[in-house]
């Protein structure tokens, strides 16, 4: 089995939180988000990305607006809702926990 099989779990299940951040930090179109997942090991496709985007939207946890682009129709832009950057944090203070569980594991 190859390494990227056997984390394809962990990999799926950090994906929205690895969205959330992203989108945290500025309003993006979908292709930015992609660019930026391309360049890790979370580098995904559209048929998962916006499937992603549209739950994330129904859960409330970030909205678009449509802005005109110069290369071509207008895009959707996303941001983060309160309740998603409420989320990013939770997730981010979890993500802090089992890190140092991880860390500190064996360790005597």
């Amino acid at each position: 089995m190859a390494i990227d099989e056997k984390f394809t779990a962990i990999r799926k299940g950090l994906l929205e939180f690895l969205v959330l951040k992203i989108i945290a930090a500025e309003k993006v179109y979908a292709a930015d988000i992609l660019a930026q997942l391309a360049k890790t090991d979370f580098a995904t496709q559209e048929g998962t990305l916006y499937p992603l985007l549209s739950k994330m939207r129904r859960e409330g946890l970030l909205d678009y607006e449509w802005q005109e682009s110069e290369a071509g129709p207008p895009r959707k832009y996303y941001e983060l809702t309160a309740k998603g950057r409420e989320q990013l944090r939770e997730t981010l203070d979890y993500w802090g926990k089992i890190s140092g569980t991880v860390k500190n594991l064996g360790q005597k």
